[in-house]
């Protein structure tokens, strides 16, 4: 894989972090939801009007771009697993931007993925 292709894959899944990051942030505005059949048009209008929500839909469409751009330059048995690679973006950005907890064995996970990963790439 040549670093043109690693960097279409790469921001497909950084997009697809991102907008994973927005759209939380969108529903803590809304708060829990508990869809009925008396409430779901109004819910879908309150998250449907959150501008982080409208930034992490954005962000899917772009990272499902790019991300058919570099699957059409590599295997996917390659560009698959490199998708675990949210998982580590995801993780860190939850921590720093949100305020999640990042436990122990949370870190020691992320080292296995960064390692499989590191693995992938070299083969």
């Amino acid at each position: 894989m040549n670093i043109g292709t690693f960097g279409f894959i790469l921001t497909g899944i950084f997009l697809n972090a991102f907008a994973q990051l927005l759209l939380k942030q969108g529903t803590r505005a809304v708060g829990a939801i508990h869809l009925t059949a008396e409430n779901w048009f109004s819910i879908a209008l309150q998250l449907a009007t959150q501008l982080p929500i409208i930034g992490g839909l954005t962000c899917y469409v772009m990272s499902v771009i790019v991300w058919i751009i570099g699957l059409s330059r590599v295997d996917v048995t390659i560009a698959y697993p490199l998708l675990s690679i949210g998982y580590v973006v995801n993780a860190l950005g939850a921590w720093y931007f949100l305020g999640e907890v990042m436990s122990l064995q949370r870190m020691l996970a992320i080292l296995v993925i960064i390692i499989g990963v590191a693995l992938l790439v070299k083969s």
